[in-house]
């Protein structure tokens, strides 16, 4: 008998299936009726090694608890391998499959009430779709302004989990009435910072804790979220060329083995000051972020240029 976990695999790879082929057929209209990453048509589209190299350590440490949206966005920003108003959508577009191939893993493996999940999904995929339509519109300032203030909450969330100021959370593996609102409601609104490049894992780990649940729970919920919004928010910045196609197939490509050595061979790593490292990186992308913006505003530059 087919039950409600075994409708949600099969959701998502669905999804996955759809997303892969419209992926395929909006890419190749983009690339033979108008220009992307800000070039000339016939301008070389293809992921390279470093792309790939990215992709697959990003989403290494991802499936380990670290995020990949954050440390992504710092080796784009200080390699200035992707212009900033196209960031978000590359993070969204690249890492779809990597997080699918972890939400798999992990909704398999860690135990949560079935409505509470498939419940915060929803509200999380709302998030994302109505978040996607907003930022892929964005000129660049803006685009760098608030992915300067994403980057510094995500380094906060980093610098919480180093000093351990997480609340301790509880023992339930569901939430029900006022507690399920209030979840449902936080996860609209997680996946709608999503599509701005901002991680889920943290702050719904914060979110779960906070509402008395298991912090194991946020596993689930976190990997399941980001499997199915992050396609579906993808799509939205790929149908507006909002994306750098060559670097989000190279995260892609990277990125699933990634998850997969993570998840079964290696497990666990001692992660303390590789957390260190990355948020100073990360503070240090943001502020940079945040002067890049300050600097276009005072040359009067037009938003809409393309870097």
């Amino acid at each position: 008998m087919l039950t409600a976990k075994g409708v949600l695999f099969i959701a998502l790879g669905v999804l996955s299936v759809v997303y892969f082929i419209y992926w395929i057929v909006l890419a190749r209209k983009a690339a033979d009726f108008k220009e992307t990453e800000g070039g000339a048509p016939g301008r070389k589209r293809w992921p390279n090694l470093t792309g790939g190299a990215i992709g697959f350590v990003a989403n290494f440490f991802d499936a380990l608890g670290i995020g990949s949206f954050a440390t992504t966005t710092s080796v784009f920003k200080l390699r200035k391998m992707v212009p900033d108003r196209l960031i978000p959508g590359t993070l969204n577009a690249g890492h779809a499959f990597p997080t699918i191939a972890q939400a798999f893993i992990f909704m398999a493996i860690v135990q949560v009430d079935i409505k509470t999940l498939i419940l915060m999904i929803i509200a999380s995929v709302l998030g994302a779709w109505l978040g996607a339509g907003v930022v892929a519109a964005w000129p660049k300032r803006k685009v760098q302004i608030g992915m300067g203030l994403a980057l510094l909450a995500a380094a906060s969330l980093m610098l919480m989990t180093q000093l351990k100021l997480f609340p301790r959370g509880g023992d339930t593996l569901s939430l029900e009435q006022t507690r399920l609102v209030v979840g449902i409601v936080g996860n609209f609104v997680l996946g709608a910072m999503m599509t701005l490049g901002i991680g889920l894992y943290a702050p719904c780990m914060i979110l779960v804790s906070l509402l008395g649940m298991n912090p194991k729970a946020a596993f689930p919920i976190m990997m399941g979220s980001c499997a199915f919004l992050m396609p579906i928010g993808g799509l939205r910045f790929i149908r507006k060329g909002s994306y750098s196609l060559r670097h989000a197939i190279g995260l892609a490509l990277g990125g699933v083995p990634g998850v997969l050595l993570a998840a079964f061979i290696v497990k666990s790593l001692p992660l303390t000051a590789i957390r260190w490292l990355v948020v100073v990186v990360v503070v240090y992308t943001a502020t940079m972020m945040l002067r890049s913006a300050v600097g276009d505003s005072r040359r009067r530059i037009v938003p809409e240029e393309v870097e």
